[in-house]
């Protein structure tokens, strides 16, 4: 068909399966490709999801020599960055699985090649996509809180530990800060308008990982399953971030925005040993206001919802591709969420406060 919107995905995992799901539900959109080094797994994945037509490939730049307009990148971390560019090059538009690269140099220069390609980068970030998300940006852009000079975020898990290469440093470059930690400070940031970052201090650690207690590759356990930091925003904002992948503690409580008029708390939802962390769902928003003699603390209605976000975060994709709209999630914004992890890392390394320098957009 004419308007018909042809996809590759590089990456034939758990995610992959999502957005290949999530695009087949859509008309008007084929899969044409799939692109994975592993002998025979892209075939596999073609064959386990029915995916008709499409053709399988262990180099994903074989794929990019079809006819197609987009490609969703779900391979691991550290891959992020070439397949990324040599599909923008490619001159295709690009979806890209957070977190955006595994160093803030290698984001830097994909959105730059984005530039010059004229090509979309989009960042998978489906948390935007839940209605009551998208109400803390509007009651924190609205001015309701009044200057925000403090915000707290940060979720953990009590056993919330993943494997494989997600735990491994070449493969994934950062653990849990990267992984699950990205969300609290895509939710902080994108509710500030994105202000840069100015200096990060950090810890890390990695407790439980690397004890086999509680993991069962303990071995082979490189990266953090803890972080903490604080962060000196533009516009005398402080950011407080904690993650935790696996802690003795139920809840690393609740996100708070500090404002001179007013303050907001957001509770996440869910219960149990993986819960607890802002990748969508919100239990309760609360709003305080105290002054003088009057104390005020509104609980706002939570919207009920049975949007599927991560399916959300394709379509939005595919209609850009469709109007020729800009990136929904563009890189240049998630380049300032790469800028801390990059921070983090390098403060807990050198055990001290870190300057981050990002060039102008």
């Amino acid at each position: 068909m004419e308007n018909t919107i042809k996809i590759g995905i590089i990456g034939s995992g758990r995610i992959a399966a999502n957005h290949a799901k999530a695009y087949m539900n859509m008309k008007d959109v084929e899969i044409v490709g799939i692109a994975d080094t592993i002998p025979n797994k892209a075939q596999h994945f073609i064959d386990e999801l029915e995916i008709k037509n499409a053709q399988p490939f262990e180099d994903h730049n074989d794929l990019l020599q079809l006819d197609m307009d987009g490609i969703s990148v779900c391979t691991p971390n550290f891959a992020h960055h070439k397949t990324s560019i040599d599909a923008l090059k490619a001159g295709k538009h690009v979806l890209v699985e957070k977190p955006l690269a595994v160093t803030l140099e290698q984001g830097i220069e994909m959105s730059q090649i984005a530039k010059e390609t004229g090509k979309m980068l989009s960042v998978g970030y489906q948390p935007r996509y839940d209605p009551n998300m998208k109400k803390i940006v509007s009651i924190v852009q609205s001015g309701q809180l009044g200057d925000v000079y403090y915000v707290e975020v940060g979720g953990g898990r009590r056993r919330g530990m993943p494997g494989g290469t997600f735990i491994n440093k070449e493969f994934a470059g950062v653990g849990a800060t990267g992984d699950i930690g990205t969300y609290s400070l895509d939710l902080a940031l994108n509710a500030l308008g994105h202000p840069k970052p100015l200096t990060v201090s950090a810890y890390t650690s990695n407790h439980f990982g690397t004890n086999p207690l509680y993991h069962p590759e303990s071995d082979k356990f490189e990266v953090e399953d803890f972080g903490a930091a604080m962060i000196r925003l533009e516009g005398g904002i402080v950011l407080n971030f904690k993650i935790s992948w696996a802690m003795h503690m139920d809840t690393l409580g609740p996100a708070i925005f500090l404002g001179k008029d007013a303050g907001l708390k957001l509770t996440p939802a869910g219960s149990g040993p993986w819960s607890g962390v802002w990748d969508g769902g919100i239990a309760a928003i609360s709003m305080f206001h105290d002054c003088e003699e009057r104390y005020e603390e509104v609980n706002l209605p939570i919207e009920k919802h049975d949007i599927n976000i991560f399916a959300a975060k394709i379509e939005d994709f595919v209609h850009a591709m469709k109007e020729s709209k800009p990136a929904p999630i563009p890189a240049d914004e998630i380049i300032i969420n790469q800028a801390i992890i990059d921070g983090i890392a390098r403060s807990s390394k050198l055990n001290r406060e870190v300057e981050i320098h990002l060039p102008a957009f």
